[in-house]
């Protein structure tokens, strides 16, 4: 289809069809001065797009583009809004409601151009927080489970509640570590994300509140560029209770994402940060694109967009 069009392409919508026009240069000024876009996705019915249009108080003002990523179909329209920022949160709460996956973006970063992607290691990159199956197999898995949810909505302080938790693995045997290690869950989309963005010559890595025992392991399964994680102490092949050094917390990981910015010459707006937790909010604000993934309430509300429930390869579909 797009190769028959000459993209931007005005339209109208209304409940019977969404019609192409012609964009005059008062309006293509416009869509290049605002670059505010909503994505959704050839799955979508017409009905339910007019319906996101009414409930997030936009107007769609032109189709600007129609992207093959991950064995999805995306369409990108610009388009005017009152508020962007409630724009974007009535989108949150809409395609939570509607189980659908859609964006509202301004200026996203481009996939040609290279760019960096900072993700968080548990429940993002991985299905599993590490703490908690290493917890397990120390026979305090319900305890340490416990502060862990805690601490991912925001109502402990991160450092605090990692001492917490590492402090009752005191005396468990390393090995309970390559226990979980040897069956580590990457998340759905994973590898197709991370292959798509090499091959576009952008750098990734993993900043993490959990341990380097797991996030070094998954820098060399997928060429990952950096992995920043917290370093558990082992004494005699056992675990002491206690973290090596600085705790990775929330102005950590977003100070890992600014330096690896400068160290890779990323311009600020081709930064992307994706995470699912309170920890993950300084960093995705860091970076000029942040992405709240199988996330909990409380990042939800704060992030510029959203994965619901698709895989983490959905966010191709989010860059221009």
């Amino acid at each position: 289809m797009e190769d028959e069009l000459n993209l931007p392409q005005s339209l109208t919508l209304n409940e019977h069809a969404l019609a192409l026009l012609v964009t005059d240069d008062e309006k293509a000024s416009f869509i290049a001065d605002h670059n505010i876009e909503l994505v959704v996705f050839s799955t979508l019915t017409l009905s339910d797009l007019l319906a996101l249009t009414h409930e997030c108080d936009i107007t769609l003002i032109a189709l600007t583009a129609i992207n093959h990523r991950s064995s999805l179909t995306s369409y990108r329209f610009a388009i005017n809004c009152h508020s962007l920022e409630k724009s974007v949160n009535s989108l949150a709460d809409f395609t939570r409601n509607q189980a659908i996956e859609a964006a509202i973006i301004q200026h996203a970063p481009l996939l040609s151009q290279p760019g960096l992607l900072v993700m968080d290691m548990d429940s993002t990159t991985i299905e599993i927080e590490c703490i908690d199956e290493i917890a397990v197999l120390a026979g305090v898995g319900e305890q340490v489970a416990e502060v862990t949810e805690r601490a991912m909505q925001g109502e402990l302080d991160f450092a605090q509640s990692l001492h917490q938790r590492v402090a009752t693995l005191a005396n468990a045997p390393e090995s309970i570590l390559a226990e979980v290690v040897k069956n580590l869950p990457l998340m759905a989309g994973l590898t197709t994300l991370v292959d798509t963005l090499k091959a576009h010559k952008w750098r990734i890595a993993i900043a993490s509140g959990g341990f380097t025992y797991f996030a070094d392991h998954l820098q060399q399964l997928l060429e990952l560029d950096a992995a920043h994680a917290n370093i558990l102490e082992i004494v005699d092949k056992k675990l002491t209770g206690n973290v090596i050094g600085d705790v990775v917390d929330a102005q950590a990981k977003a100070e890992c994402l600014i330096q690896l910015a400068n160290t890779f010459n990323i311009e600020a707006t081709q930064t992307v940060a994706m995470g699912d937790g309170a920890n993950d909010l300084i960093m995705m604000k860091a970076a000029h694109l942040g992405v709240a993934f199988h996330a909990k309430p409380i990042v939800v509300k704060q992030a510029d967009t959203t994965i619901n429930n698709a895989g983490l390869d959905l966010m191709l579909h989010w860059l221009a």
